[in-house]
Formats: structure tokens, C-alpha cells, sequence
């Protein structure tokens, strides 16, 4: 998939609409529209790698902010009382959909492994 196809992207670059939660120079967390919790946010690098495999493309201090970035929209929702859980999936096989590397911070309730 191409960086002009990738929606990940498309909602980067402000053609598609999404509820953002956090916004900065190079990363990117909104709302995941087919929720798995109360709270289901998606934290993205604004340059795309598809996977883990290409993560060395982005400069560590991006790799870096992606979990900052992630620890911060929890901190903001108000999950990490309880407790919440960071995944990503890689690959077909694990559940990714979009090929676009990005962080689920889900919480608001129990979750287990899926």
C-alpha cells in the first residue's frame, strides 16, 4: 500500500476527519472508530512504516514519543487508575488491518489477552 492509499495517513494529513485526541509534529492519536473498550485510541508515526520490521525508518526520538504520546492519552482519558493495555499488531496474522504501524491504548474496563 502506497502512502497516498494508507487512510493512516490520509487522516495524518487532515483529508479524512477523525476525533483526534493529540496532535504534534510527528505523532498522531485519535479515536479508533471500531472500539474494543470504553476507551480505544490509536497512536500513529505522521511518516509511514507499515510494521515493526520498518521501524528503524523513524528517527528513535519518534519511536520514543509514540509511547510517550500513548502513556499521555491515557493519562488524559483517565485510564490509568484501573489500568490500561498498549498492543500492536503486526502482521495478518496477529489482527493488523491498517498497514500503517500504530498503538491501540485501550481502557475503561477489564481487558484480557485477545
Amino acid at each position: 500500500m502506497s502512502e497516498a492509499d494508507c487512510i493512516f495517513c490520509r487522516i495524518a494529513r487532515g483529508e479524512i476527519d477523525a476525533e483526534v485526541v493529540h496532535d504534534e509534529d510527528d505523532v498522531l492519536a485519535f479515536k479508533d472508530i471500531n472500539s474494543k473498550a470504553p476507551f480505544h485510541a490509536l497512536v500513529i508515526p505522521k511518516e509511514h512504516v507499515a510494521n515493526l520490521e520498518e521501524i528503524g525508518a523513524l528517527p528513535d526520538t519518534v519511536v520514543k514519543r509514540l509511547f510517550e504520546v500513548a502513556s499521555a492519552v491515557a493519562e488524559k482519558a483517565g485510564v490509568t487508575e484501573g489500568g490500561y493495555a498498549v498492543r500492536i499488531n503486526n502482521g495478518r496474522d496477529a489482527g493488523q488491518e491498517v498497514f500503517h504501524l500504530h498503538l491501540h491504548v485501550m481502557g475503561g474496563k477489564r481487558l484480557g489477552m485477545p
